[in-house]
């Protein structure tokens, strides 16, 4: 029998081009199919105050996120998300004492309101323009609620007495490669889970190059910030806060203003040594500070030396913090007396998935 080569050759290149279309088609299917995530962290830490008493009646910075005593908790966070060619959502749920911290408003409603710290869809309309609805957190400030994302493991003043997050709807707009501009209307802020007051928060963010300017209005309060950050080298990053909020008059809220930087040294690919330097001040007892002059106004300096050593998805923070305020405040000796001044150790273990 007779075989016919140039049909056997012809129907080989025949075979070979339909499988390469075949794998191009399926890998553009597979690029472009929707993505179903998981992802999240744990964190724990030891703290322990160095001039002051230690027992339950001990006192942190603020709500520092690391202000309980001894071996504890911060949270577990899981994100699920889903993202699609142009549409998606992200639910990202906290559980433990640092999720608590930051979702005090809740619940409102839902018993397990208290564990959603986000929860919004989104809408990629085009290139330039991203619709998102539902729960956020804040646009506003340099420092976030999840431990991986923050370089210091206790957190700043401005953060800590600044917006967490929003519920609403918010409109991100790409206007070139180095300027991005977000629109948002809310509830006020903090309120998550529904609107019970009938009022509303509108909020603007300008970027340019890894810089933003924010603005927060709130129902008679309003409040201004800019975060950034410069890489001065290879190794060495400056960030840079600077805040100022504006109370309501009419319910007797007072205000506040700071500015912190963060110098960040990698000494190695695994070590990182990091400082932040704040200066907050507040007016008409605001409350975080705990002022106790007659007219409510007080300031504090804090310093924060912290050290971030990776093995794997694993980060050691040790950190040594320094607090301290223009008047005796809500920090207390072993005795029960107000002090000045606090100085206070962590050890946190951060792993990330």
């Amino acid at each position: 029998m007779i075989i016919n080569t140039k049909f056997v050759k012809n129907l080989i290149f025949s075979t070979i081009f339909i499988f390469s279309i075949a794998t191009v088609v399926a890998q553009e299917e597979e690029e472009t199919s929707p993505k179903f995530s998981l992802s999240g962290s744990i964190d724990a830490y030891y703290r322990a105050n160095l001039n002051a008493g230690n027992g339950v009646d001990a006192q942190a910075p603020g709500s520092a996120f690391a202000n309980l005593p001894g071996f504890a908790l911060g949270m577990a966070n899981v994100v699920a998300t889903y993202e699609g060619e142009k549409v998606g959502f992200v639910a990202d749920l906290v559980f433990g004492p640092r999720g608590t911290d930051a979702i005090f408003a809740s619940p409102m409603y839902s018993s397990t309101g208290d564990i959603v710290n986000q929860l919004y869809a989104y809408w990629n309309v085009s290139d330039a323009v991203t619709l998102t609805f539902g729960n956020f957190n804040t646009f506003l400030g340099y420092e976030v609620i999840s431990p991986v994302a923050n370089f210091n493991y206790s957190t700043s003043y401005l953060f800590s007495w600044g917006p967490f997050s929003h519920t609403g709807l918010k409109a991100d707009f790409a206007i070139s490669d180095d300027f991005s501009l977000m629109l948002a209307v809310m509830n006020p802020t903090d309120l998550t889970e529904f609107n019970p007051t009938g009022q509303y928060a509108y909020g603007v963010q300008l970027g340019y190059s890894g810089q933003y300017a924010n603005l927060l209005i709130d129902n008679g309060s309003y409040e201004i910030d800019y975060t950034g950050g410069f890489d001065l080298s290879d190794s060495f990053f400056l960030g840079l806060n600077a805040a100022y909020f504006s109370g309501d008059e009419d319910d007797n809220i007072g205000s506040f203003a700071g500015v912190a930087v963060y110098p960040q040294l990698a000494t190695s690919d695994t070590f990182t040594i990091g400082l932040r330097g704040e200066y907050f001040t507040e007016t008409d007892f605001f409350g975080a500070i705990g002022a106790s002059d007659a007219d409510g106004d007080a300031s504090v300096f804090a310093v924060t030396l912290t050290g971030s050593a990776t093995i794997g998805n694993l980060i050691i923070k040790p950190e040594l913090r320094l607090d301290s305020t223009s008047e005796d405040t809500t920090f207390v000796n072993g005795d029960g007396e107000a002090m000045s001044s606090l100085s206070s150790f962590v050890l946190a273990a951060v792993y990330s998935f």
